[in-house]
């Protein structure tokens, strides 16, 4: 028998919150404040991987990507296996949204591009998969983590967009409008970087 609709109300609403709340963990900070220093106050002031490695270290730099991936992967995999893929596809993007806004950071944080990539590789592995695959090819052109990682956040707003339009069940057209929403607001956290992109090619 299947739960009543206002406690399916209640089971997502704290699965998000939860996944929100592992999300808001931010590796970044908590690494550079073992080692004396506040990431956000040095480099680009991001506290991302991304940030700290150029401050600290390449190989710190990718041992929180890959914290940052697993709290996006863990929490929206085990909704998943427990709950379902609609309250998964919730819990993913609650995951960014605590990292991007974490509360334990008064609602600063990252840009989301690892923590999105964990989570979408939990619900959508093969597309997951595919966007690394694009991040490689264009970063010895682009030379910039960030000009790739919009690049491959590009390839799944595009990804998403297809699979929306060309979905035949409910929740493959769910799954892709979710992958747009994912993209959207990585892009939004990008937007400097597209700034740039744009400015080069009008100007």
């Amino acid at each position: 028998m299947s739960l009543a609709v206002p406690v399916q109300i209640l089971v997502a609403l704290v699965a998000a919150t939860f996944c929100f709340a592992i999300g808001g963990i931010n590796p970044a900070t908590i690494v550079g404040r073992r080692r004396g220093i506040e990431v956000s106050s040095v480099g680009s002031g991001n506290p991302g991987a991304t940030n700290l490695g150029r401050v600290i270290g390449r190989k710190w730099g990718i041992a929180v990507g890959l914290l940052d991936v697993l709290k996006g992967f863990l929490p929206t995999f085990v909704v998943l296996r427990t709950l379902g893929t609609w309250v998964a596809l919730l819990g993913g993007v609650a995951c960014v949204l605590g990292h991007i806004y974490s509360p334990y950071l008064g609602g600063r944080g990252g840009k989301g591009v690892a923590t999105s990539f964990g989570a979408i590789l939990a619900v959508a592995p093969w597309v997951a998969l595919v966007a690394v695959v694009v991040f490689a090819v264009a970063l010895p052109f682009v030379k910039r983590l960030g000009d790739a990682s919009v690049l491959a956040t590009g390839f799944l707003l595009v990804a998403g967009v297809v699979l929306t339009v060309r979905a035949t069940t409910d929740i493959d057209r769910g799954t892709g409008v979710w992958l747009v929403v994912m993209a959207l607001l990585v892009l939004a956290r990008h937007r400097r970087n597209i700034a740039i992109w744009a400015g080069r090619l009008t100007g």
